[in-house]
Formats: C-alpha cells, sequence, structure tokens
C-alpha cells in the first residue's frame, strides 16, 4: 500500500484509546436471535466528541456506525435503511430476501438486481483467482454444519452427506452476464457470507461521501472501515482480537484512513468434537473445514469488498498462497497472518 498501516503494540496506549471512546474492534460479535430494525426505530447515541451512533442486529451479528458532522442523524438512519435492504437482498438464511428466492429457483436462469449481481460478480472473481479455495456456491455444505452453538458443542456431518452435497458445490457452475443469473446444477447455490459484509459496507461509505460526510466509522461485526479520520484529523483506530482469547484481549491496532480492517478467524464459530476444534471456515474441495496454520488472517486496503474476501481466503491459502495471489492480480493491501501460537507478522 503506498501510505503503510502504522501498527501499535503497546497495552499502554491501548487502555488510553479505550478510556478515549476512540477503539473498534475488529473481532466478530455474533448476535443474539434478535429481528433487525429499520433506521427509523433504533435510538441514536450522543458521543461527548460531537459524534453520533447508532447500533442494530443485521447479518446476524452486532453492528455500529457512527458518524461526526451537521446531517448525522439523517445519515445514520438512512445508512441503517441500507443495511436493512441488503439484508433483505444478500441473506441466504432468511426466507424474505432476494437471494434465498435464488436458491430456491424454480427455472436455472433468473434475473436479479443490480446489487446482487454487483456481489455475485465480485464473488465469483475472487472465486476465480483462488482457484476454488474461497467459493460462493458452499452453501449446500455449509447448512449441514452447525457452527451457533454458545457452547462450542457440536457434531460433525456424515462423510456420505458431505460428499453428496459437494456435488453441487463448484463456482464455475454459475454463469453471470448482466443481472441474468445462470446455473449448470438444480442443487447448487449460493452463500455471500464471505464478502456481502464488505460489500454493504463500500455501499455505507459511498452513501456517507455523496451526502458530503467525511468523518465514519462503520462497523459490521467486525469488519471495521473508515471513512476519512476523525474530526481533528487524528486516524482512527482500530483494534485486532487476540483469538481464542475469553477475555476479549486486543493482539495489536492499526491506525486506519479510508480503509476497511477485515478479520476472519478460525475462532470466531467453531465447536469441538472429540478433542479436535472445527471452525466455520470451510474447504470447498473436501466439505470440511480448511486444514491452515493460522488462527486469524487481518487485510486492510482501500476496498472493502477485496479486503472481506482475501481475510477467507488467506486462512485457506497461507502466506505463500496469498502473496502470489495478490502480487499476480495487483492488489494493493496489506496482509497480517496470527499463527496457532497468537504470534502475528504483517505480509
Amino acid at each position: 500500500m503506498k501510505n503503510r498501516i502504522l501498527i501499535r503494540l503497546s497495552t499502554t496506549l491501548f487502555c488510553g484509546i479505550l478510556v478515549a471512546g476512540m477503539f473498534f474492534s475488529a473481532c466478530t460479535k455474533q448476535a443474539d436471535d434478535t429481528e433487525s430494525q429499520s433506521g427509523d426505530n433504533i435510538p441514536i447515541e450522543y458521543g461527548d466528541d460531537n459524534s453520533a451512533s447508532m447500533t442494530g442486529i443485521y447479518f446476524d451479528t452486532v453492528i455500529s456506525i457512527k458518524i461526526y458532522g451537521d446531517k448525522k442523524e439523517e445519515l445514520l438512519k438512512g445508512a441503517f435503511n441500507i443495511c436493512k435492504e441488503m439484508e433483505n437482498v444478500m441473506s441466504a438464511d432468511s426466507s424474505e430476501s432476494e437471494l434465498y428466492q435464488v436458491n430456491h429457483r424454480s427455472e436455472n436462469t433468473v434475473h436479479i438486481s443490480e446489487e446482487l449481481a454487483e456481489c455475485i460478480k465480485a464473488g465469483l472473481y475472487y472465486s476465480k483467482i483462488s482457484d476454488g479455495a474461497f467459493d460462493i456456491t458452499i452453501l449446500p455444505v455449509r447448512q449441514l454444519w452447525n457452527f451457533k452453538e454458545d457452547d462450542h458443542k457440536g457434531t460433525v456431518p456424515d462423510a456420505a452427506e458431505i460428499k453428496e452435497k459437494l456435488q453441487a458445490v463448484g463456482y464455475e457452475k454459475v454463469h453471470l452476464d448482466g443481472q441474468e443469473l445462470s446455473f449448470d446444477d438444480d442443487n447448487t447455490m449460493i452463500d455471500l457470507g464471505g464478502i456481502a459484509k464488505g460489500y454493504i459496507s463500500s455501499k455505507l461509505k459511498a452513501y456517507l461521501k455523496n451526502a458530503g460526510c467525511t468523518s465514519a466509522m462503520i462497523n459490521l461485526g467486525g469488519n471495521v472501515s473508515s471513512l476519512g479520520t476523525k474530526p481533528n484529523g487524528n486516524n482512527w483506530v482500530v483494534g485486532i482480537q487476540k483469538p481464542f482469547d475469553i477475555r476479549g484481549e486486543i493482539l495489536t491496532t492499526v491506525e486506519s484512513k479510508d480503509n476497511a480492517v477485515i478479520s476472519s478467524g478460525i475462532y470466531e464459530r467453531y465447536f469441538e468434537a472429540d478433542g479436535k476444534i472445527y471452525h466455520h471456515i470451510l474447504d470447498p474441495r473436501t466439505g470440511y473445514p480448511v486444514d491452515t496454520n493460522y488462527n486469524e488472517v487481518t487485510v486492510v486496503g482501500s476496498d472493502d469488498t477485496a479486503c472481506d474476501a482475501l481475510a477467507t481466503i488467506g486462512i485457506s491459502l497461507g502466506e505463500e498462497g496469498m502473496r502470489n495471489l495478490v502480487e499476480e492480480n495487483g492488489l494493493d493491501v496489506e496482509v497480517m497472518f496470527t499463527d496457532r501460537e497468537n504470534e502475528f507478522h504483517w505480509m
């Protein structure tokens, strides 16, 4: 990246950031089973720094948006209404969403909305350049696994079921021509969970910027993205969670200006069975959790959609594979790898 990310390691500094109310965590917090709300009925909270923020439930997680400026209340409500609209488009699990209807289609060619087409197009691109390590058609297999239990206990799906569902997986089975989406296999379904929040945060930033906002922070369940700087000119400070730490300790922090800071980790959703951890990042080629040397991968860059997909891809490909992918495709990102002992370094 042209302006390399500044890494802060001091525990004392972190405590100061936390007390000062300038800290945003790039870790994922899964939501309770609560219905999402529109921007018109979520209370606005005001900070001592002349900011306004809102927190709600979208995309099966807790999200928050903080805005500075003259029209902050209006823009917050508009941003949350965009979130609700996008949930009604992108969710693979809500029977009311457009994507759900696509996955439960009666014909294998469907006309889709511009937003869904844009996100699927991006998903197909990152599926292709990762050679299927990231694959938006993983849903039939993903539905066999349950990583949502709070006690992290679970059951490994039957091997024969996984093998059967894998027959419908493969991004090459999906074709997009403008807003016309077609499938080669009746049973192929799309899951945008590894890219949709990045796409949505980029859409939110465009909305805010077009409305004249120059200072905002968006946190979509740990997908953190900044617009500009804080009003005093200081960069935003984003914390990276220490994997598997029950106290929510921060591993390190980065400064962010007009960047997304997105982490993907095997500690976010997982269960233990027979002494082994099974995490939610599935290998589209085997149907089982990716065999990885990393607890977490963090990607920082100006393209929110890219950062979201690449964080997941990094868990699968590892450092050498990611370096090749980034260089071959000219991607302007910084990548931090955290190993199984929670030692980290930047690529």
